[in-house]
């Protein structure tokens, strides 16, 4: 009996939460060991199906990067990557179009087969994402930098319930196509949508103090202590573009902004239902 009074002690802890985001969008930004591993990736549809069936509107941008990877090396063509940018050239973006494109079938099918509703949107097809060419890293070929966000197409779905699972392809003036890193292309979509909350999952527990250790999880950060944590190194590598991407959203009137473990599993429903939550918040 002790159990199930757990269990009912559990939902009554989330009650103020389903209240709070029901009826609200929140985006997930979903890359990684969460998209690699099968274990991982279905507790994460499934935390999707659940927030939608508690009355959220989920948003989920995904990238594909490893898979990327794969699909160029098949083809004879090597990854180059400059300040963390995948240097793209015309036969790697069609790569990357199609590499893409098939991540988004895979996710939008297993979300509808688990009962949700989902449609799949190319930021450069959906004509989601302007872009202007990427030029800070010098010439890394057709990579974007969004500059605009039409967010009707996102809208027209959230306003039914239907899930927009959306991939990081822009388009420029002349509608060419580009490549964009999923972290900038999650926190400019959070921030047009105006989403309560935005988490991006990743392969750590968030930030940590030492990074051989996870006990050192930084649970809460101000957005004026960051460039202090990357000049001494606490922040670095990859967790830098997602911790920018995290302080561009909340700059542009997104509420929160997390950084969660996607390996633990139900991260997401633990984030957004109880006290607790996990992860690393950055506020303004």
């Amino acid at each position: 009996m002790q159990e199930y009074v757990e269990k009912a002690s559990i939902l009554i802890e989330a009650l103020p939460y389903i209240k709070k985001f029901r009826g609200k969008e929140v985006l997930i930004k979903y890359g990684g060991a969460a998209m690699t591993f099968e274990d991982i990736r279905q507790n994460v549809l499934h935390d999707l199906v659940f927030m939608s069936y508690m009355g959220m509107k989920p948003i989920l941008i995904h990238g594909g990067g490893h898979l990327i990877t794969k699909n160029l090396n098949a083809r004879g063509i090597q990854s180059r990557f400059v300040d963390g940018l995948r240097v793209t050239d015309k036969e790697s973006i069609s790569v990357v179009c199609d590499t893409l494109a098939d991540i988004n079938k895979e996710i939008v099918h297993d979300i509808n087969k688990y009962g949700a509703r989902a449609i799949g949107l190319s930021g450069h097809a959906a004509e989601i994402l302007h872009v202007v060419k990427h030029h800070a890293s010098g010439d890394v070929g057709y990579v974007g930098d969004v500059d605009a966000v039409n967010v009707l197409p996102l809208k027209e779905l959230t306003e039914f319930n239907i899930m927009p699972v959306i991939y990081g392809l822009g388009y420029d003036d002349k509608g060419e196509m580009y490549n964009i890193n999923a972290d900038d292309a999650a926190c400019n979509i959070a921030a047009a949508m105006g989403v309560q909350k935005m988490m991006v999952l990743t392969n750590v527990r968030g930030i940590l103090r030492d990074p051989a250790d996870e006990s050192s999880l930084i649970s809460s950060v101000h957005v004026d202590e960051v460039q202090g944590l990357i000049d001494s190194k606490v922040i670095s590598g990859g967790m830098i573009p997602k911790v920018k991407a995290c302080i561009t959203a909340l700059r542009g009137g997104v509420k929160k902004a997390h950084i969660i473990d996607g390996r633990i599993p139900h991260s997401l429903l633990i984030e957004v239902f109880t006290d607790q939550g996990i992860g690393t918040e950055i506020y303004l």
